[in-house]
C-alpha cells in the first residue's frame, strides 16, 4: 500500500498547485467551487511532463491528494492516467518509472471495487508494454482474478483486459505468459461468438505462438477449446496442422508440407521450426507406443527419418524438452526408457494402459504364486525342524531316566555287600 502525505487546507494546497502551473484559480477558491479548481489544474498537468525531473513526483502527489478529496474523483482521474501515459520529456530516462510509481499510487488510493480502477491498470499496462518494465508488473498479477471480481467486468472487458496483458506479456518477450493470456481470452467467447472475426483472430494467434513455440508440446489446451475447433470451416489447413501437431507423426506432417509448401510460407511459419519439433514428438509418440522398456536405435532412426549415429542427439534433445526420461546404451543400442508422455490420451492410449494393467496383474499374480509356495515351503520346513527337534528332545529325556535307576540299583547292591 502506498500513501500521499500532505499537509494543509484544500485552498492552501490548491493554490500553491495553481501557481506552480500557472493557473488562475482564485475566484472559484473564493467561491469554494473545487470541482472547477481542479478541472483547471488537472487540466494543466499535461505540462507537468515537461516539468524538472526532480519536481514531477511531489507535484504530481500533490494533485492526486488534492483530486482524491472531491466527491467527483472519478471524473478527474482518467485525464490524469492518459497524461501520465504520454512521454515524460523532462526525463527520458527515468520517465516511465515515474510515471508508473504515480499511477501505482493512485491504483493504491482507490477502493477496490471503484470502476477507475481498472482504467488506471490499463494506464499501467501501457507504461509497461511501452518501457518494458514487466517484472515490476508480475507479482501484482497474481492479484488479477481478484480484481476483474472486484471490478465486475463483463465478458467483453475481460477479454479486452487479457488481450492488452498479453500484448504488454509478448511485446517484453515474455512469450509464455503471452500465451496464457490469449487462452484466457479465448475462454471469454460465448457459444454465438465461436467463429466471430475477432474469436477466429485470438484462435490463429494461439495455434500459431504453439506451433512455433520451443518449449509447448502439449496441444489439449487449444483441441479442447471450442473458438480453436470452429477454425475448422474457415481456416481448414489449420486444424489439420493441429491435428498432426497434436496426435501423428513426422511422416504425416511431411505430406501436410509437400502439399502446403505455400501456405506455410504465406503465414510465415518456418518449416525448419516446425519440421524440428515434429520428430521431437514423434519420438515421444514410438517411446510411449513400445511394450518394452528398450527402444532400438534403428527404430528411432526410421521413425525419425535419419541416419542412426543421428539418434543420440535426438534423444538428448527430446529428454531436455522434458517428453521423456530415460538413459542411453551406447553398448546394446537402445535407449532404456524410465518415463514417457502421451501427446494424446483417447481411446487407442486406454487400450494400451488396459494391456499393461493386465499384463502387470498377470506379473503380480505370478509374483504372488510364486511367494506362496515358498512360504508354504518354509512353513513345512519349519514345521518338520521343529517335529525333529521334539523328537530328540523326547528320546534324550529317556537315556537320562534309564541311568539313574541302574545307578541307584548299584548304590543298593553296594550298600548291601556294606
Amino acid at each position: 500500500m502506498q500513501y500521499c502525505f500532505v499537509e494543509g487546507s484544500f485552498a492552501d494546497l490548491a493554490r500553491e498547485l495553481a501557481e506552480y502551473l500557472h493557473v488562475e484559480v482564485g475566484d472559484n477558491l473564493d467561491a469554494n467551487l473545487k470541482d472547477e479548481v481542479l478541472k483547471k489544474l488537472v487540466t494543466a498537468s499535461a505540462g507537468l511532463n515537461s516539468y524538472p525531473e526532480k519536481e514531477f513526483t511531489a507535484a504530481y502527489n500533490l494533485l492526486v491528494y488534492l483530486v482524491m478529496q472531491s466527491p467527483s474523483v472519478n471524473m478527474f482521474l482518467p485525464r490524469i492516467c492518459e497524461n501520465l501515459s504520454k512521454p515524460i520529456t523532462s526525463a527520458p530516462v527515468n520517465g516511465a518509472g515515474l510515471a508508473l510509481n504515480v499511477l501505482t499510487t493512485i491504483f493504491n488510493l482507490l477502493q477496490p471495487d471503484n470502476e477507475v480502477r481498472s482504467n488506471v491498470f490499463t494506464a499501467i499496462l501501457r507504461l509497461v508494454k511501452n518501457s518494458g518494465n514487466f517484472e515490476t508488473l508480475r507479482p501484482q498479477l497474481k492479484k488479477l482474478d481478484t480484481w476483474i471480481e472486484e471490478w465486475d467486468l463483463d465478458e467483453e472487458d475481460q477479454r479486452k483486459l487479457f488481450g492488452q496483458l498479453a500484448d504488454v506479456a509478448e511485446e517484453n518477450g515474455e512469450q509464455g505468459e503471452s500465451y496464457q493470456y490469449v487462452l484466457k481470452a479465448l475462454r471469454t467467447f460465448e457459444s454465438a461468438e465461436y467463429s466471430s472475426k475477432e474469436a477466429q483472430d485470438l484462435s490463429l494467434r494461439a495455434l500459431k505462438a504453439a506451433l512455433v513455440s520451443t518449449t509447448h508440446f502439449d496441444f489439449h489446451d487449444l483441441t479442447s477449446l471450442p473458438t480453436i475447433q470452429a477454425l475448422s470451416d474457415d481456416h481448414s489447413e489449420y486444424s489439420e496442422l493441429l491435428e498432426i501437431f497434436s496426435e501423428k507423426e513426422l511422416e504425416d506432417y511431411n505430406d501436410f508440407r509437400d502439399e502446403n509448401e505455400d501456405w506455410l510460407e504465406t503465414e510465415g511459419l518456418d518449416n525448419s521450426v516446425l519440421h524440428r519439433k515434429m520428430r521431437l514428438l514423434t519420438l515421444a509418440s514410438v517411446a510411449a507406443s513400445t511394450n518394452s522398456k528398450e527402444l532400438e536405435y534403428k527404430r528411432i532412426a526410421k521413425a525419425l527419418q535419419i541416419p542412426v549415429e543421428d539418434v543420440e542427439m535426438w534423444v538428448i534433445d527430446v529428454i531436455r524438452a522434458g517428453l521423456i526420461e530415460g538413459k542411453l546404451s551406447q553398448q546394446k543400442q537402445v535407449f532404456l526408457i524410465h518415463r514417457t508422455t502421451y501427446r494424446v490420451f483417447g481411446e487407442k492410449q486406454w487400450r494400451e494402459v488396459a494391456t499393461r494393467l493386465d499384463t502387470w496383474r498377470s506379473s503380480l499374480r505370478a509374483v504372488k504364486e510364486v511367494i506362496s509356495r515358498e512360504r508354504q515351503q518354509a512353513e513345512a520346513q519349519k514345521e518338520r525342524e521343529l517335529h525333529e527337534a521334539e523328537r530328540k528332545i523326547a528320546g534324550a529325556s529317556g537315556m537320562g531316566a534309564g541311568r539313574r535307576t541302574i545307578g541307584g540299583r548299584e548304590n543298593m547292591v553296594e550298600m548291601g555287600t556294606d
